[in-house]
Order: C-alpha cells, then structure tokens, then sequence
C-alpha cells in the first residue's frame, strides 16, 4: 500500500509502506543446545540447531545471552528473530575451512563465493535484533594498501605473514588470495573452471557478513555488525526491509567493507543508523552491466532517514553497479562527518540503467574531503579521493551511439543541504551522447574550496544557493552545459571569475536574482564557448 507525500508544487512522492515481521511467543536459547561462551569452543552447530529447532516448531526468537561466542557460518530460517542480549557478541572464525565455497553473486554477478558469515535464501519473517555485537573477523580475510596505514601498522601487518604485491604496496593474506588477485572475474562461474581451481584462490573470495537473498519481511534493529570481510549488510533481490537502530562499522582501511548494499531490493526503510566503514556507507545498487539489465530488477520504493555516516567512500550512494534501475527513493535528516563524497552517484560506460526520481532533503556534512555532492558517469574504480603521490588520468571524452549500455541519471531532486568544509560544492560529469539531466539543487549553504563544476549536462537548476568559496577562479564552471539556471546565487565579495564555460556546446546558461558587482569579471568563455550562451538577469 503506498501513500502520497506532497514535497513541493511540481511533484507528489509515493512512499512505501515496509511490513514488518511479528514473531510467536516462542524464545530458546543457545544455551539449550550446548553452547558455550568461551570465545575458543566452536559453536556452529549449537547456534544452528536452536534456529533449525525453533523453525521447526513454528518460529519464534532464539536468544543469545551475554559472552563471547565463537562459530562458524550460520543460515536464518523462516519466522526466527535471532536476538544477541546486551553484551553477547557473535564472533565469526578466522578459521576459512569452515566457510564452503557456495554459488553466490558479487557485484551483479554469478559468482563462487565462501559462504557468509549469516545468510539467508527465499526466508520469510526473519530477524536479528537486540543489544549485542557481530563480529566478523575481516581482518583475516582483507587486503590492505600500505598508503592505508602508519608506518607501525604495516610493520606489524607484514609481519603477521601474507604476501606483498610486486610492486611491494598492497598486503594479502595468503598466496591463495595474491593468485586470485591476478586474474580477471576469478570467481565467475563458467564451465572451464573446475572445483579444484576455485579451491586453488578460495581465500580470494572474500564473503559478504550478512547477505539475505529473495527474502521478504525482515528487520535488523539495534545490533552492531563490524568488522566484515567485505561488504557488510547485503539484502539481494528482497523486499520488505526495515534497518532500525543498527551500527554498522568497518575499518576505514577496509576495501570493499561498504555499509548496507541495497541491491535491487523493495520496500526498503533504513531508519536512526550509525555507520563507519571503509567504502560506501548508504549504498543503492541493481547489479553490473548485462547481467544486471537481463536481471531487470531496480532497487526501488526505499526510505533513508535520521541517519549518520562517519568515514565513508560516499554518505549515500547510487551506483556503481545499477543496471537494473534505482528510482523512488527518499532521503532525509541524514549527516555526513568525515565521508570522501557526501551525496554520491556514479556509473559508467557499459552499465545501462536508468537512476530517476530521488529525492533528497536535510542533509547536513562536515569536512568532507572530496566533493559535497557529485554525479559522475566516468567512475574508474577508485577510491574518490586520491591518496598521497597518486596521480590518475583524466578520462577520454568522446561522443558514442546510445544504446542499451548507455546509463543515466534524470530527475533527482536535491533541497536543504549545508555543507561546513568539502573540496567542492558540485561535480556534475556526464556523458556527451547522454548528459546528466533534470537536477534541482535548492535551499543550499556550501562552506567550501572550490565553486560548481558542471560537465555534459542539461536542464539543471540551482535555487537559493550560497557558495563561499576560498578559490573564485570561478565560482562556477561549464563545460557543454544546456539549460542551466542559477537563480539567487549567493558568492563571495571580491571574487575573480563568477562564470567560466568552455565548449561549443554550452547554450542557455541563466543567472538571474544575483548581485555582480561582486565579481571582477562575470564572465569567460573558451574553446568554442561565446558570450551569447549565458544571459544575466
């Protein structure tokens, strides 16, 4: 059942209702089955049978009471709330052995992975609340760049053992990791490769912690999950998801350690969450390229709110990998301290994919490191902002048929946004046979080094924006931009450059309820741009 929010005069939001599970009065405890909290007795077993027991009886909780419980892989079963107690901590195994390789899917794509550390497949009304810590042991199973780390870090990390990369910068835990590092799509299942080669590079194929496959009604409310081995929180082809009061934390060193991937999911509510990690935090996703389009399911019909991201890849994310769509979704009253990229959408050439109607509101950043907001549709698989000494290469622009592999970004509505420290205010880059179109920017306060950048784009609109900048040569930057407004733009006094366009194919760039005097020149056009394609009113 949806219900009808009216956001402003040109739009009206259809909001999802999330059904919740409900549990029978049934509660066992881990306890009845022989487990032990010691953190050194293994106690996969125990933990499985009291969930396979309490399915089988026709649901309940299974409880957790405080200790250190160490176990091995364990499965969710339909109608089982697993609740940790206040100061239990369910803490997964280093011991790779007791992982299986499984037929899984990485990044949109059918692959051979270790079974995670909590899963579930086609359940129904499940569950893992409470006050208590999961724990999945990722240290074990990550790689880690040396520019990641102190110096007596990676002392103390060389030492433990592994295996160093050639070029001496990158550690892996073992040689069965370094191998698997060297091949493209290692895990992809194919008829060439038999059991014998993926148990050659297993450790390469690092699990998710939590990953939830076409399931429906679930909740995950006031638990910690840390530490994982790469992604953290994975919901697949699921519907009907409610995150409430959960910590999510990962190193910040941790590649690949995202939040929460909400990959090609529905009725989604992410609600009063904290999360810390090493990639992506609040990260939208529909799978890779042809597999993700012949899949054909969008994430879709989400509700994001009163969240806070610390160390991040990106606050909130769209992409990379949305070629099944990601429309419908709504974020608010969210704050951002410390993320490389605050609001962060990105794909690429190859995707296909369709990102439209998002709406977003309230949303509060502080030292940012990379850009407050940012559409880019070159994204090249790197972290966003560039480590010490790195150099990268600016992207070849050239015009390419539109086809299915095409993707886009189109009517995204961006208003209440106060930004205290970032490099840059606006990165906008899109494609030039498909711009990044119809984005509102409105009601906005960027506290920043550097202005607006817009690049291949179309019908954009910012309102009521005030960009103090420390650099205002420019404040602004078009390169090929189409319909462009800035209406009540708000800049520095003494500023050198207000505008800047390049390009021969800028046309209708509009500003208008905005003081120039206090700019020392309005305007420079370049490399095929004229005068005549911006007008001030």
């Amino acid at each position: 059942m949806l219900i009808s929010l009216q956001l402003n005069a040109q739009s009206a939001w259809k909001l999802p209702r999330v059904e919740e599970p409900r549990f029978s009065h049934l509660e066992c405890s881990i306890t009845d089955y022989g487990a032990v909290p010691d953190g050194y007795f293994l106690n996969t077993r125990s933990i499985q049978s009291a969930i396979d027991g309490c399915a089988q009886k026709g649901g309940g909780t299974v409880q957790i009471p405080a200790g250190l419980w160490l176990t091995g892989p364990i499965v969710l079963k339909s109608n089982v709330n697993l609740n940790l107690a206040a100061g239990a901590t369910l803490l997964f195994t280093k011991d790779k052995s007791q992982y299986p390789l499984v037929k899984a899917n990485w990044e949109g794509f059918e692959q051979m992975r270790n079974q995670s550390p909590i899963s579930a497949e086609h359940a129904t009304n499940i569950a893992i609340t409470g006050k208590g810590v999961i724990d999945g042991n990722g240290d074990a199973w990550r790689a880690v760049k040396k520019d990641k780390l102190t110096e007596s870090q990676w002392k103390k990390r060389v030492g433990s053992g592994g295996v160093l990369s050639k070029d001496g910068r990158i550690w892996m835990p073992s040689e069965s990791y370094a191998r698997g590092d060297q091949l493209k799509d290692a895990g992809r299942i194919s008829p060439d490769k038999d059991a014998a080669f993926y148990e050659s590079v297993k450790d390469f194929f690092r699990p998710n912690l939590l990953v939830l496959t076409s399931c429906d009604k679930v909740l995950l409310e006031g638990v910690t999950f840390q530490n994982s081995p790469a992604w953290c929180l994975h919901p697949l082809m699921s519907r009907n998801i409610t995150v409430r009061n959960v910590f999510v934390k990962n190193p910040w060193y941790a590649q690949n350690g995202d939040g929460i991937d909400l990959e090609s999911c529905s009725n989604v509510l992410i609600e009063n969450s904290v999360f810390d990690v090493g990639d992506d935090a609040l990260c939208m996703k529909s799978g890779r390229d042809a597999d993700g389009r012949q899949r054909a399911m969008a994430t879709k019909d989400v509700i994001i709110r009163n969240c806070t991201v610390y160390a991040s890849h990106g606050g909130f994310v769209v992409g990379s990998e949305m070629s099944g769509g990601v429309n419908n979704v709504y974020v608010s009253n969210c704050t951002f301290m410390g993320s490389d990229i605050g609001l962060r959408f990105k794909t690429t050439r190859g995707r296909g994919g369709i990102v439209e109607n998002i709406f977003i509101k309230d949303i509060f950043m502080k030292d940012i490191p990379g850009d407050a907001i940012l559409f880019d549709m070159y994204y090249m698989a790197k972290d966003p902002v560039p480590l010490d000494g790195e150099k990268r290469v600016l992207p070849k622009v050239e015009k390419l048929p539109v086809n299915e592999t095409t993707p886009q970004f189109r009517n995204i509505e961006i208003r209440n946004v106060f930004v205290h420290g970032a490099q840059k205010a606006v990165f906008i880059r899109g494609l030039p046979e498909m711009p990044v179109k119809d984005i509102r920017i409105s009601n906005a306060v960027f506290q920043v080094q550097k202005g607006i950048d817009i690049q291949e784009a179309g019908n954009i609109r910012f309102e009521n924006v005030k960009v103090y900048v420390s650099d205002t040569r420019p404040v602004i930057d078009v390169v090929n931009g189409k319909n462009i407004l800035f209406d009540g733009l708000e800049y520095p006094q003494k500023s050198e450059l207000l505008v800047r366009i390049a390009g021969e194919n800028n046309q209708s760039i509009q500003l208008k309820n905005t003081d120039y005097s206090k700019a020392a020149q309005k305007l420079e056009a370049s490399l095929g741009a004229t005068d005549t394609a911006v007008s001030f009113k």
